[in-house]
């Protein structure tokens, strides 16, 4: 079969033939059709994240799309070790597995799956979101905060606040939902401000895709301006600015922010399946948007490096993409 290996964790995937896997008793062998390149999955295949299992000579790909042995189309997530979904063949544990919908495309639902779920299961799962509240999403340029925008939306929010740097994806923003729009550009104390305005007139919700020195300045502003007693869920769902943040004491102490995380091990796998089942179904009513490049998995190398952003790339099994 054709594949992406990574032969040392760090490096840059190399395409070319590696024999077809078999599928462990239990397990089932998949035909792969399409594979999202993620943040967690190039994470994974560093070392770096902390679900990564390290080693060398794997496929990376945290999840995908295909067919399975009896016909089905379905999405896969967390293929067996070493049979990553970038691959034409992956081993799949069949509880993994979910039917697609007939018009949700394999590379549609594999573009949106991870970045859609996890703002699906953060405010799900991890933040009780009920609707009529307000949602700050930090980050909200990029894929991932993108679709948290609509997500929010789509589970009910009065009102969406998106954070981010670049401009332009900011002003598209409005489009998918969000009533309000903040550059993380502006000299701190205007942010400062305009940050305490919005939980002065109440947050019950952080999605937070960034932590570093934004996440630092959303806490300080939130313990010192949102409404006294007033429960605010801050969920830390990625770190694209950064692994640590300095937090002062007072912050917690002074207010009633409740800190959460939601990824991989927050959640049970059956929840994490039921939000993906719900996200495909609004995908399936055309309620996401999204840009999505499709290219053909030999031209792995050319795109792994490349910054995370808009359109989310998918590679694709099809050599003529």
């Amino acid at each position: 079969m054709n594949a992406a290996m990574i032969e040392q964790a760090g490096a840059t995937p190399v395409y070319g033939q590696l024999a077809d896997p078999r599928a462990a008793e239990g397990c089932r062998l998949i035909q792969v059709t399409a594979a999202a390149l993620s943040h967690v999955t190039k994470s994974r295949a560093s070392g770096q994240h902390y679900s990564a299992a390290g080693g060398q000579n794997f496929v990376p790909g945290i999840d995908g799309t295909g067919v399975l042995e009896d016909g089905r189309r379905v999405y896969f997530l967390l293929p067996e070790s070493p049979h990553g979904s970038m691959a034409e063949l992956s081993v799949v544990d069949p509880a993994h597995c979910i039917e697609l919908p007939g018009n949700v495309s394999d590379i549609t639902a594999a573009a949106i799956a991870i970045p859609g779920m996890s703002s699906w299961v953060a405010l799900k799962e991890r933040a009780r979101f009920a609707a009529g509240g307000t949602v700050l999403v930090n980050g909200a340029t990029g894929v991932s905060g993108g679709l948290a925008v609509q997500v929010a939306k789509r589970l009910g929010a009065r009102s969406v606040i998106a954070t981010g740097r670049n401009a332009e994806a900011l002003a598209r923003l409005a489009s998918l939902g969000a009533d309000l729009t903040m550059s993380l550009n502006q000299e701190a104390d205007a942010l400062d401000k305009a940050l305490k305005a919005s939980f002065r007139n109440g947050v019950d919700v952080v999605l937070d895709y960034l932590w570093g020195p934004s996440a630092e300045a959303i806490l300080v502003a939130a313990a010192k301006a949102a409404p006294e007693a007033v429960p605010i869920r801050y969920i830390q769902i990625g770190s694209a600015s950064g692994p640590d943040i300095t937090l002062p004491s007072p912050v917690l102490r002074s207010s009633s922010i409740e800190l959460l995380g939601s990824g991989i091990n927050s959640v049970p796998l059956p929840r994490i399946k039921d939000a993906i089942r719900d996200l495909f179904a609004s995908a399936a009513a055309g309620e996401f948007e999204v840009p999505v490049q499709a290219v053909a998995l030999q031209r792995v190398g050319e795109f792994w490096d490349r910054p995370e952003g808009c359109p989310r790339i998918v590679f694709t099994m099809d050599r003529q993409v």
